[in-house]
């Protein structure tokens, strides 16, 4: 059970850092710096790092 609520929690922050991203995106384009742009990338990247993690635990079952 704790295995789905985890994957739940990650796919939620992958849609959080997807709205960031975008945001940074669009921040950049007005004059922002570039690392708004890297770290909004970085964030996704770690968000759907935990994501995949957490799918796999789930799809390989309980450990004990």
């Amino acid at each position: 059970m704790t295995s789905r609520i985890s994957a739940l929690i990650s796919a939620f922050g992958v849609l959080v850092s997807v709205m960031l991203l975008v945001g940074a995106m669009r921040e950049h384009r007005s004059g922002a710096s570039v690392l708004w742009l890297v770290a909004g990338a970085v964030i996704f990247l770690s968000a759907l790092y935990a994501f995949v993690r957490d799918l796999r635990r789930l799809r390989t079952g309980p450990t004990t």
